[in-house]
């Protein structure tokens, strides 16, 4: 690929230039004149060098630490309303490709975005381009670009996937936002108990044994347990990094997340918040696919990539085996057993009505709103839960080296 420099004229007659890559010269004119544009000069630039260049030590082999091709949620997120509004106001695909190419903010959406360009001004469609970045956007993404494409109505579908995506990201804000203070509260908790088992504990340690008496059973085993961490701290540390590690790729393979993501959807104050957004999740993207003309079957094999549990993925999964009509999907997600009774009613009710979207979105809205519960819930119980052990542990501290000076002061009669 050269990269073309390039100056050309709008229909109106303004003004525009830019570059462009392409092939050759008489490719790079074809793709300036189907983004809606008048080529009125075209020359291969300097970059087209570089770009040669850089193809050459690209070719070459060498470890190399990159981001690669990956666009961030919010990345993703400001380019698909960029790209509504563009459609909206009137402006076609390819012109509308070509502004946002222009817009280069120094990351590598810079590469995505030029890419999708390129392709749709080449003649594929805008789903085509889109599946050519797979790590980008999801299969989501690329099946309701799809259906907005065969029903004329990309943009509307564009904003409703602006929408989804901020209710996805919103509610993983909030479940965010309630792990903060609770981390916060334990990293300085540990963080007290560690300086004082390593600087104060040990300096009373030799005060003790100056004095030459029996100290209480708590101080011996506060200043036993002081002792193996001054000595063996490192290697507790590098252990617990050990384990974490090992726990990481366990949990990552097939039957160490069915086992986690169960888990959390049984382990107190937990599960109320990860099956609320799970649930929520679900129902949000079933019914944005749904409404958008996603078959019933393609949906549910989307949202089981998507809805963020192993568990609920599972019996989505084996829902869609059990599905033998193509359009009831409640009687087979009721007979795993594992989705809430009052989700498979309201369910089965948009089916009896024939209203599955609105259906999802009073699910979808049920559940957001028990998340905001949950979340309540959960860090007005942790905060005294968390308060109370960390008082408990800086207490023994406390007691323990009390007790002893006591004992001591009482030994010699003061």
């Amino acid at each position: 690929m050269a990269v073309f420099n390039y100056t050309a004229r709008t229909r109106d007659g303004a003004k525009q230039s830019g570059d462009i890559e392409a092939p050759d010269r008489r490719a790079a004119l074809r793709m300036i004149e189907q983004s809606g544009l008048v080529p009125v000069s075209v020359a291969e630039g300097a970059a087209a060098t570089a770009a040669a260049s850089a193809a050459k030590t690209a070719a070459r082999p060498r470890f190399k630490l990159t981001r690669g091709e990956r666009m961030s949620m919010r990345e993703v997120l400001i380019f698909t309303t960029e790209l509504s509004d563009l459609l909206a106001s009137g402006m076609t695909l390819g012109n509308a490709l070509n502004t946002l190419a222009k817009r280069r903010v120094g990351t590598s959406s810079d590469g995505i975005v030029r890419g999708l360009r390129n392709a749709v001004v080449q003649g594929s469609s805008l789903s085509e381009a889109l599946q050519q970045h797979p790590r980008v956007f999801s299969k989501l993404y690329v099946n309701m670009i799809r259906a907005g494409e065969a029903g004329g109505a990309l943009h509307e579908v564009l904003k409703r996937l602006v929408e989804h995506y901020e209710r996805v990201q919103d509610l993983k804000e909030k479940v965010t936002m309630a792990l903060v203070y609770p981390l916060i509260v334990m990293v300085m908790g540990a963080a007290t108990l560690i300086f004082s088992m390593v600087n104060v504990v040990p300096k009373f340690e030799r005060i003790f044994k100056q004095m030459n008496q029996a100290l209480p059973l708590p101080t011996r085993i506060l200043i036993g347990t002081s002792t193996f961490l001054t000595h063996y701290g490192v290697f507790v540390l590098a252990g617990l990094g050990i384990l974490a590690v090992l726990a990481n790729r366990a949990v990552k393979t097939k039957n160490g997340q069915l086992w986690w993501h169960g888990l959390l959807l049984r382990m107190p104050l937990i599960k109320g918040i990860v099956a609320s957004g799970v649930y929520a999740n679900l129902a949000r993207t079933l019914g944005v696919l749904l409404t958008n003309g996603v078959p019933i079957l393609q949906a549910l094999g989307i949202v089981e990539q998507t809805v963020g549990n192993a568990v609920i993925a599972r019996e989505l999964r084996n829902a869609r085996e059990r599905v033998t009509d193509g359009t009831s999907i409640s009687g087979p997600l009721a007979a795993g057993k594992v989705l809430p009774p009052m989700l498979i009613d309201m369910l089965s009710i948009g089916e009896q009505t024939g209203d599955m979207a609105g259906a999802l979105g009073h699910i979808a809205r049920r559940y957001e709103n028990d998340l905001d519960r949950n979340v309540k819930i959960f860090t007005t119980a942790l905060e005294p839960i968390l308060i109370v052990g960390v008082a408990v542990a800086v207490g023994f501290v406390a007691v323990s080296i009390l007790m002893a000076v006591f004992n001591l002061t009482n030994g010699m009669g003061v």
